[in-house]
C-alpha cells in the first residue's frame, strides 16, 4: 500500500464522518460547517486524480460562495430546530437501511479483484505543459456537447422560474415597489399645518401657577 492509497482512505474516512455529521448535527450552523469539510475532502480526492481545476472549482464555488451564503441565511433566520427534527427518528430506519446498502455496495467495489490497482498499468506521467482546463473543455465541447447543452438549458429554465416566483405578487401580502418609493416627494407625505394657540402663553402660565398655589 503506497502513500497515495493511504491518503485516499484517510480522506474517504473524513468524508464519511463529515457526511454523517451533516445529517446528525443538531445545530444547522455546525451541519453547514461539516458540509464545508466534506467539500474540502472531496477536493482532495480530485487532487489525487490529478484534476486540479475541478478541485479548485469545488472549493471556490461551493465553499467560497454557496456555503457562505447558506451560513448567512441560517444565522440570520430564526429557525426552530426542534420542529425541523420532529420526523428525524421516524425516518431513521429507512435512512439507515439505504445508507447501509450504499456502504455495502462501495465495500464490494473496493474489495473486488477488478478494482485492485495491480490490475491496471501505471498511467503515463503527464507532460509539464499539460492543462486540465484544456482537456476538460475539449471533452465538454466535443464528446459531451449535447449533455452539456441540455444541462445549460435546464439551469436557464430554473433561473427563469426562480425569478418568476420572486417577482410575482400575491393579493394577500403587501408588496413594496422600490421604483414608487424613489419617486416619493416630501410634499406628498408630509404636510405642515399652522394652528393658532388655543390659549395665550401668559394666561396659560397664570392658570398653571394658580392651580399650583391652590
Amino acid at each position: 500500500m503506497n502513500l497515495t492509497t493511504v491518503i485516499f482512505y484517510v480522506l474517504s474516512a473524513i468524508l464519511v464522518f463529515a457526511g454523517l455529521r451533516v445529517v446528525t448535527a443538531k445545530n444547522p450552523v455546525h451541519a453547514a460547517l461539516y458540509l464545508v469539510l466534506a467539500f474540502f475532502t472531496s477536493a482532495g480526492h480530485w487532487l489525487l486524480m490529478e484534476s486540479e481545476f475541478l478541485a479548485i472549482t469545488l472549493v471556490l464555488v461551493y465553499v467560497g460562495a454557496v456555503m457562505v451564503l447558506f451560513l448567512f441565511v441560517v444565522m440570520m433566520l430564526d429557525i426552530n430546530i426542534e420542529k425541523l427534527r420532529e420526523g428525524f427518528w421516524k425516518n431513521l430506519p429507512v435512512a439507515a437501511t439505504v445508507g447501509a446498502i450504499m456502504v455495502f455496495e462501495m465495500a464490494l467495489i473496493l474489495v473486488s479483484p477488478q478494482a485492485s490497482l495491480s490490475q491496471y498499468k501505471a498511467a503515463a506521467p503527464l507532460a509539464a505543459d499539460f492543462s486540465n482546463v484544456k482537456m476538460l473543455g475539449s471533452q465538454l465541447y466535443t464528446t459531451y456537447l449535447l449533455p452539456f447543452e441540455i444541462a445549460a438549458v435546464v439551469l436557464l429554465l430554473a433561473m427563469i422560474a426562480a425569478i418568476g416566483l420572486t417577482m410575482r405578487t400575491r393579493k394577500d401580502s403587501k408588496v413594496i415597489d422600490p421604483a414608487v418609493q424613489v419617486k416619493v416627494r416630501r410634499e406628498d407625505r408630509v404636510r405642515i399645518v399652522k394652528m393658532d394657540a388655543v390659549k395665550k402663553v401668559e394666561e396659560a402660565e397664570q392658570a398653571d401657577s394658580g392651580e399650583q398655589q391652590a
